[in-house]
């Protein structure tokens, strides 16, 4: 386990849903991955994110599904690619990443509370 931290601190990490409007593969990452566009609604807009889900997800399976991302890191760079965002996902028992995703629908960039 990390560090306990104050819920101030968790505050300062904006965790927001947005859904996912286009996937591709992403061949010239280190890792299998995939580029990602999603809409995180009217407030933030469109994001870029890498993802390496490839083991569980296709791009059409992701296309049109929602997700979690961390909306306030730094862009990073990953190769010829600028990641906006993180998607947030756990690992499997195999380490193979499955998205962390909301059980029903809810607007695009509504912030985890």
């Amino acid at each position: 386990m990390a560090e306990e931290i104050t819920y101030a601190d968790f505050e300062r990490v904006d965790i927001r849903v947005g859904t996912i409007i286009e996937a591709s593969p992403f061949p010239e990452a280190c890792k299998p991955a995939f580029k990602l566009l999603i809409d995180f609604g009217p407030d933030i807009g469109i994001k870029k994110s890498s993802a390496q889900i490839t083991v569980h997800y296709t791009p059409e399976s992701l296309t049109g599904r929602q997700v979690l991302g961390v909306v306030n890191f730094p862009p990073r760079q990953i190769g010829p690619f600028r990641s906006e965002v993180l998607t947030l996902g756990f690992e499997d028992e195999n380490g193979a990443i499955v998205l962390a995703a909301v059980e029903q629908p809810v607007p695009n960039g509504r912030k985890m509370m």
